[in-house]
């Protein structure tokens, strides 16, 4: 944990990326829903930790809608806020296309919908978002969950939700790396050292949606040292007390 920030989160990936399947989500929670800055950064950190391209990596290992998504990501191509080009006009051709691309299609046209949520920055993707509830009855992250399926479904919605509602996103992610039988440590692991730097965003979140801290969360489902060092890290962020 002593890794900068960025390092750790390459390691992380490079760790995630041995035996792929089980791990293809922490792959995920690491690179969706960054900064288009945040990308470039984690892609020149990996390629000097390691002299290989990470997007290299990851085509040897991803596959299908899920690969499409990550690589869609690492394009950093999530465009700047233009008021006078993300208009209501496009945003509801944005809407009608994921929808034509989607739910109105026999076939789902992945490229196309994460083409356009990629590149839509928060404040298009929020107007796309209430134009397609108002238009076709549910929100966007409820269409990917009809849409996608596996590791691609949850990467979208993660995706979608990160630009829409992040701290809510962020709670829900380290309730999940809890979820079923045992622990995903290397998926808590990353929540909690990537988004240290807003935890104090994050906690209320996660005690509003949940009835418990994240340092409770850590007690009742991690042990020993890995324990102990995770709760140093979350009461640095937000110290209990």
């Amino acid at each position: 944990m002593a890794f900068h920030l960025f390092k750790a989160e390459c390691a992380m990936i490079k760790q995630a990326a041995k035996g792929i399947g089980s791990n293809a989500f922490v792959i995920m929670s690491i690179i969706v829903g960054r900064t288009n800055e945040e990308m470039e950064i984690l892609k020149k950190t990996f390629f000097r930790m390691y002299t290989k391209d990470l997007g290299k990596l990851l085509a040897s290992e991803l596959h299908g809608d899920n690969e499409r998504l990550i690589f869609n990501c690492l394009q950093a191509s999530e465009e700047t806020y233009d008021p006078q080009f993300h208009t209501i006009e496009k945003a509801t051709e944005d809407a009608e296309t994921i929808h034509d691309q989607g739910q109105g299609s026999f076939f789902t046209n992945e490229r196309a919908i994460f083409k356009i949520i990629c590149a839509s920055p928060p404040e298009h993707l929020e107007n796309i978002n209430k134009i397609y509830a108002d238009k076709y009855g549910y929100a966007l992250w409820k269409a990917m969950e009809k849409d996608l399926c596996g590791n691609a479904k949850e990467g979208c919605i993660h995706l979608v939700n990160m630009k829409l509602k992040p701290y809510e996103a962020i709670a829900k992610l380290i309730k999940s790396a809890c979820a079923g039988i045992g622990t995903k440590e290397l998926l808590l692991t990353s929540c909690i050292i990537r988004y240290q730097h807003i935890m104090n965003f994050v906690q209320p979140v996660h005690i509003e949606l949940f009835d418990k801290s994240i340092q409770d969360r850590i007690r009742s489902e991690c042990g020993g040292k890995y324990r102990d060092i995770l709760l140093a890290v979350m009461n640095t962020a937000w110290p209990e007390g």
